[in-house]
């Protein structure tokens, strides 16, 4: 041994046996992994954080999300693949699917002509022209390109028998009440209430105020007098 190395073990650990310098190390290396712990923890809780706003329930969703927690917080895809909850299996896929790209040119072809046909009558059409593929085929490229048509609404029907509106010949028989609103050349709004009849179509009373509460409606609409005939 050192000199040098004797000096740095007796400044450290000077005075203590070899149990205490033991249990001593062993506590250094137990805070130490606590550490690493706690800054796991903190790394997977951010990443989770940051992925709060994002659906992972696809496949490629959760592909695309462990690129994000590699890219953003520096993660390793092993540990990325821990947060997400998914399989290292799926960031070695590729894809067997054939090139649709013809096939759906001529879907949207034809759901451009035919705005009303919704997949099923699309994919008899694709039959016809010689493309022969599955119906989920179908239903999935649809639903792929937005094609769905939108339902219509059905048109509301009134219930019940409507009774013919009350032929009014005589005056005085029905008033109607209407408020016209103005304002002076100060800027200050004010308020008409207007009493007209609906046969002669004469105004019986006309109340100007700046403000007109509903009391004061009743008031004034059982205040007036009928007009004698």
């Amino acid at each position: 041994m050192s000199s040098a190395t004797y000096y740095v073990w007796n400044a450290k650990f000077g005075g203590l046996e070899v149990s205490d310098a033991k249990r001593l190390r062993a506590l250094e290396e137990e805070n130490a992994r606590l550490k690493r712990l706690l800054a796991d923890t903190m790394l997977d809780n951010a990443g989770l954080k940051d992925l709060l706003s994002k659906k992972m329930v696809a496949p490629a969703a959760k592909r695309q999300a462990v690129v994000h927690l590699q890219a953003t917080l520096g993660m390793s895809e092993r540990r990325a693949c821990m947060v997400v909850g998914a399989d290292r299996t799926i960031m070695r896929y590729r894809s067997c699917r054939v090139d649709d790209g013809d096939l759906r040119s001529r879907l949207c072809e034809l759901a451009q002509q035919r705005r009303r046909f919704g997949y099923r009558r699309l994919h008899i059409l694709l039959r016809r022209d010689g493309i022969t593929i599955n119906r989920k085929k179908s239903q999935r490229l649809y639903r792929e390109e937005g094609l769905t048509v939108r339902r219509r609404k059905g048109r509301r029907r009134a219930v019940g028998a409507r009774a013919p509106a009350p032929v009014l010949a005589l005056p005085n028989q029905r008033w109607s009440l209407n408020f016209v609103h103005d304002q002076l050349a100060t800027g200050r709004r004010f308020r008409v209430l207007n009493v007209v009849d609906d046969v002669t179509r004469e105004c019986l009373a006309a109340v100007v105020d700046t403000s007109i509460s509903g009391r004061r409606v009743v008031r004034e609409r059982y205040g007036v007098s009928p007009i004698p005939r």
